[in-house]
């Protein structure tokens, strides 16, 4: 039989993007699914959505809560599969995903997470990048080696073993439980595209660009002084926080605060310069913005054109 697998959706004023994100989760076809929502009391539409889809569902909640990492805990503390995994509300799974993950279980019993590669795309559905990854260790994820969380999933014992999401966590929330859980476990990536994540004018990653910096040098402080890392922080630490340095950077750019990024990523060249130059490209986008050689809105828009470019071009290979 196969294993049950459980999915979470967060959801809260996302009623463009809801029924695609759930309707990627059920057409799946997997046999052993539960599906469980947890809805933040939304009131554009989203409520009805889910209502539509009730009978599918093992589990719905409509009503207030403490934020993103209060809604996922919500369905990940009812989840009763050997595998979890979250999907927010603007996202999705792409075909055969759920196979893909059990499968790759079943043979690996020594892995308790795994993630896969994302596509990225815009509001309309359009995409307009690839984000591959690569085998990351708990040293990389702790100098910020961010991975894609739509395409993360893990097994229940090992979320029994380090714990929830912190609430006190909005933005980063899902790397630094991926710090705990590479603390205890072994993690793979699986080569392959298993998700989609939606780049949009109300996503996070955009609304509140420089929060993601923010918490990235909290989890900075916090590593050194976690049990399973507080050993090893010592001897990267230089690197870890050039990590840091390069997630405030690329976030303030794509929030348009052109000046603060260009800061941030030279912070993390002087840091540790073989991390700031992995994206030396980006901070010459940062110091042309905040030059006003061109407007930042235009910067990020020709980003945007390269990379879909890019994205057509690997198309055709």
């Amino acid at each position: 039989m196969q294993p049950l697998v459980s999915i979470v959706t967060p959801s809260y004023k996302q009623a463009t993007f809801l029924e695609a994100a759930i309707k990627s989760v059920l057409d799946q076809k997997y046999s052993n699914l539960e599906y469980l929502i947890a809805d933040g009391k939304s009131t554009d539409g989203s409520v009805d959505i889910i209502k539509k889809y009730a009978d599918q569902l093992t589990w719905w909640v409509s009503e207030t809560d403490k934020g993103q990492a209060d809604a996922i805990n919500k369905g990940l503390k009812r989840a009763k599969g050997e595998i979890i995994a979250w999907l927010n509300s603007d996202d999705l799974y792409l075909p055969g995903a759920f196979s893909t993950v059990v499968k790759y279980f079943q043979e690996h019993p020594q892995v308790g997470l795994v993630f896969g590669d994302l596509l990225a795309l815009d509001e309309h559905g359009e995409q307009i990048n690839t984000l591959k990854y690569a085998d990351y260790s708990l040293q990389d994820l702790m100098a910020f080696r961010i991975i894609g969380q739509p395409a993360v999933f893990f097994r229940k014992e090992v979320l029994q073993q380090v714990g929830y999401l912190d609430l006190s966590y909005q933005y980063l929330l899902d790397h630094q439980l991926w710090i705990r859980m590479a603390g205890v476990t072994k993690i793979q990536h699986i080569p392959q595209f298993l998700a989609a994540a939606r780049y949009h004018a109300g996503a996070k990653n955009v609304a509140a660009a420089e929060k993601f910096g923010e918490e990235a040098y909290r989890i900075v402080d916090w590593m050194g002084t976690f049990e399973k890392t507080k050993e090893i922080f010592p001897t990267i630490k230089r690197k870890v926080k050039a990590g840091a340095c390069l997630i405030d950077g690329r976030y303030l750019l794509d929030g348009g605060k052109g000046w603060a990024a260009f800061k941030a990523y030279a912070r993390s060249i002087c840091y540790y310069p073989a991390t700031g130059f992995r994206e030396f490209h980006r901070m010459l986008f940062a110091l042309t913005a905040a030059l006003k050689l061109v407007r930042v809105e235009n910067v990020v828009e020709r980003r945007r054109k390269m990379n879909t470019i890019k994205t057509k071009l690997s198309g055709k290979k």
